[in-house]
């Protein structure tokens, strides 16, 4: 890992259908003082901007070169296909690759399901369509269908088309990536964010910043803790009982040993009572 930049700032680069937004709340919240700048590009450009030095990482579709870049796989997408909501394939919860033999299936230059001429099911179309964006647009003119991630589905949404999942088909693998060489504190901050880490388990910078909070919370503890008192407020063997000395008593203000009219002697009954004879 390198050492962080006075003032740093944080690049992330991400493809079409990729929503890095739940992830760059977290950033704000850990490292307030670090921007983290986004970078929308077309799927093609993601590897080759972290290749160049225009990310410092990236959320892109795999593969990508890992002799160059490393690679945290994040989640794959549900495939889908898209046609027109009066086409048949309307009336069913969910489509097999052989309802689409006799479909024209377009294949787009920036197609990200991994398709090639050999294994794209149904007909080809005349021509492939520069991008996913083009062949949308044909879609709705109802010359053919279109496979895709659910979320390049939602992200080119229109209310006269619409999508059903398609089992058993190639699924969109989508990744954080970064450069091998470039594996900075920052980085290493991102991987735990969108790993699910805590600030106090993350290995970057938000795990130093947050060890000095837990101090306050234990001294505070300490101080809250009651302390042990003694008994009754005896101190060496003397014991106090609503304002008695020890060896004496007092009752409404009297000496022990010194009655006063309507008192009696402390202890003189009850030796009374001992002798079994009355007091006189």
């Amino acid at each position: 890992m390198t050492d962080m930049q006075v003032n740093p700032s944080f690049r992330l680069v991400y493809v079409p259908g990729v929503t890095p937004g739940k992830w760059v709340r977290v950033w704000s919240e850990r490292l307030p003082d670090v921007p983290l700048d986004l970078l929308a590009v077309p799927f093609g450009d993601g590897e080759r901007t972290l290749r160049e030095g225009g990310a410092d990482a990236g959320l892109v579709r795999l593969p990508v070169d890992k002799d160059v870049l490393s690679a945290i796989p994040l989640y794959s997408e549900t495939t889908v296909v898209v046609f027109p909501k009066d086409h048949w394939l309307a009336a069913a919860e969910e489509v097999a690759l052989d309802d689409l033999a006799e479909e024209v299936v377009f294949h787009p230059l920036d197609d990200t399901l991994g398709f090639t001429a050999d294994t794209l099911p149904g007909r080809p179309a005349i021509a492939r369509p520069d991008s996913t964006e083009d062949a949308i647009e044909l879609v709705a003119a109802n010359v053919g269908v279109l496979l895709v991630p659910q979320s390049l589905a939602r992200l080119h949404h229109r209310r006269d088309l619409t999508y059903r999942p398609v089992v058993e088909a190639p699924q969109s693998q989508v990744a954080l990536a970064w450069p091998q060489e470039r594996t900075t504190d920052l980085v290493e901050e991102f991987i735990g964010i969108v790993r699910g880490r805590t600030v106090n388990s993350s290995r970057g910078r938000g795990a130093g910043q947050a060890a000095p909070e837990a101090q306050p919370k234990k001294a505070a503890a300490g101080r809250g803790k009651p302390q042990p008192q003694k008994s009754g407020g005896q101190k060496g063997g003397a014991q106090k009982a609503g304002g008695q000395k020890a060896g004496g008593q007092k009752s409404g203000g009297q000496r022990a040993g010194a009655p006063k009219a309507g008192g009696a002697k402390a202890g003189g009954r009850g030796a009374a009572a001992r002798r079994g004879r009355p007091k006189r």
